[in-house]
Formats: structure tokens, sequence, C-alpha cells
């Protein structure tokens, strides 16, 4: 069965019901993976894996998978494995501690400027490597209004915050009409700068990007629209019209990848990610993260020194706008920090030693006024 197989036939939509459709047609349930041509092992763990998180995958994603390749890089994202029932000393329910800075229900104040909104804990798709995976399967709360209400008192109470980062869940699986209730809700607050969505809408259920969405989101703040594609394979026709839309629409376009063991951990697949991005999608590389600290993940995690070293030759092959910093989120709230490799070698008073891209060290020498 090759990736251009049609598992499901779903009726024709209107338009305006498309993505539904799309989500109809997918992956929704447990029972779901019996349709399709899972290996053995897979077959066995599916129970298991999905009940310690959730299953849901579009049909739009489910098409882009080769079933005939057991190592498919879209497989590995979505499709439940063998290899997450086992757990490892250290790995963590809540990686980032998004509860520990919650001083109100669906909300998290880590950093002093911006908030993470949580509107919905529920997704168009289920990433096997979530780090709110276990958050997503135990609440599996979807949006109401009553349900945000502390958390925009909060806001409005606070006026060292400029940015609100609407996640979850995925912000864009809701319908328009509580998109706009939420949008206008944060618009209302007059020290609120900047509306941030993080979203995997635009790369697993393009069709979801409808000029109804893009009006649902426009008003006084700034909206910058986070994406997260991991594989160039994930970069499509309808995937570029759904970028096409939302940078059409005034929206500041970036990309957040995680760095996977199996999916996009060699320099060949993130080059070519990264320079499609930027150069077809309009999607500035943001940032390259290295796996956090979920549970059953150990398999798709690299160290952190094959990490750097990809950094690195990236630096070296693509234009400075193509490149994405290379973080790693900090357990115990620490917050994102650079790890990408270091270039400067030695300091003695005002004389550096650094290492250029060509992998020759230089002298420079420190020239200031008084």
């Amino acid at each position: 069965m090759t990736s251009d197989t049609k598992l499901y036939h779903a009726p024709a939509a209107a338009p305006d019901t498309a993505w539904q459709a799309d989500v109809r047609a997918g992956v929704r349930h447990v029972r779901d993976l019996d349709r399709l041509p899972l290996s053995p092992a897979e077959r066995a763990a599916t129970q298991a894996a999905a009940a310690n998180h959730k299953v849901r995958v579009p049909k739009a994603y489910l098409d882009l998978i080769d079933w005939n390749d057991p190592a498919d890089p879209i497989r590995a994202q979505v499709i439940p494995s063998p290899d997450e029932l086992v757990k490892t000393e250290g790995e963590l329910d809540d990686p980032i501690a998004d509860h520990e800075f919650s001083p109100v229900p669906r909300l998290t104040h880590r950093h002093a400027d911006r908030v993470l909104l949580f509107p919905t804990y529920q997704c168009a798709v289920y990433c096997r490597f979530c780090f709110r995976k276990e958050s997503l399967t135990a609440i599996g709360r979807g949006y109401t209004r009553e349900a945000l209400e502390p958390a925009l008192a909060y806001i409005a109470e606070h006026p060292e915050i400029r940015e609100v980062i609407l996640t979850g869940g995925d912000p864009l699986s809701l319908p328009d009409k509580a998109l706009v209730e939420i949008r206008a809700r944060i618009e209302a607050i007059p020290h609120v700068r900047l509306l941030r969505i993080h979203t995997r809408v635009s790369v697993a259920l393009p069709s979801r990007i409808t000029p109804g969405l893009v009006e649902a989101l426009q008003g006084r703040p700034m909206v910058t629209i986070v994406t997260h594609f991991n594989h160039p394979r994930e970069i499509t026709d309808a995937t570029e019209a759904a970028c096409r839309t939302l940078r059409q629409a005034g929206f500041v376009l970036l990309n957040q990848s995680v760095l996977l063991k199996g999916v996009n951990d060699t320099i060949e697949v993130l080059e070519e990610l990264c320079r499609e991005l930027m150069y077809r999608l309009g999607v500035k590389p943001y940032y390259l993260h290295h796996g956090d600290l979920a549970r059953g993940m150990a398999h798709r995690r690299t160290t952190i020194a094959q990490g750097q070293a990809l950094a690195g030759a990236l630096r070296a092959r693509l234009s400075g706008i193509c490149n994405p910093v290379y973080v790693l989120d900090l357990p115990e709230g620490g917050g994102k920090v650079p790890i990408g490799p270091c270039y400067v070698e030695a300091r003695e008073g005002e004389n550096w030693r650094l290492r250029g891209l060509d992998g020759q060290a230089r002298k420079y020498t420190e020239i200031v006024g008084e």
C-alpha cells in the first residue's frame, strides 16, 4: 500500500465544512487503527499506547504516510509505537513545569511579559512525542467561555503582560465562532500587544485555514502564527496554500520543529526542511527543540551533542534567515535556552579566538572607544 492509497472515503462536503470532514474521515479513536496496515508490533501496542496518549490523525495527514516503509517519518509522529510503553527513569509528567507556574486554571505565567492561554486541551492531531501528552489525555476538556474567565481576568489584572500565546491543545481546532470570542476578549485588554498562536493545523489539517478563520483572528493586536513542521514531506501544495493564506492576511509566520531520532535527525532532512520552510512557505525557522523529557519518548530523543553538530552544519550550509535556534526547554520552568555550538574558543582580555564557519580558528581583537 502506497502513500497515495485512500484509506477512507468521506462524503463530499461543502467548502465551509471541508476540514471537519477531513477530521471525521481520519483516525479519531483507537478502534480506527484497526483499519490501517500496521505491523504486528504496532497493532499489539496500539491499545496500551493510545490509552496513555490519545490518538487522532486527519485524513490529509494519513495520506502522507508510505505504509510500505515501517520507518516512515510521518508514521513515526502519529502512530502509536510499542517503544512508548518503555518508561525511562528521569522522564516527567510535566517536563517544563506548566502546572507549577499556573496561578489560575488554563493559564501559565512563566515569563514576565507573556502568558500561555489554553482555550482547549484537544488537538486536530495528537503527536506521539508531545510534551503535554499527560495533560491532554488526562484533562481532555474543550472550550467554554466560563472556563477561560479566571485566566482572562488574570491577564487584565497584570499590565506587564504584553503577549498572549494561545496553545493547548490546538487553538485552531476550535470553530471560528470560538476564535472570534477569544480574540475579542484579548483585544479588549489594552496592554496586550501581540496574539501568538501555536498550531499544527497548517501541517496536518491545512483545509482548516479558511477565510473565516483568518477573519476571526484579525483585530488590533499583532498576530503571529507558530507552525510545527518537522519533516519536508509535510510541505505539500495544500500546506503551501494554507501558509500563503495566513501570510497574505498579514500574520507573521514562524516554525518550531522538534529534533526527533528517526524522523529529522540528519543534516539532509533538516537542511531541506529549513530551506523549504523559508523559500517555499515564507515561514521563518524559529526554534529547533531538543526532545523534552516526556514519558515514553527516549527512543525519539537524540543526544545534545548530536543536535549541536546538526545545528552547526545547518549554519554552515544555510542563509541566516533559514537557521533555527537549537534550544532546550529546561525542566522546572527554567525556560528555553540556546544550546547550539559555541564558536568562542578562548579569550584573553580584549583578544578573542573564534572558530569560523569554515572550521578555521581566527583571532579577533576588540576595539572600543573610551
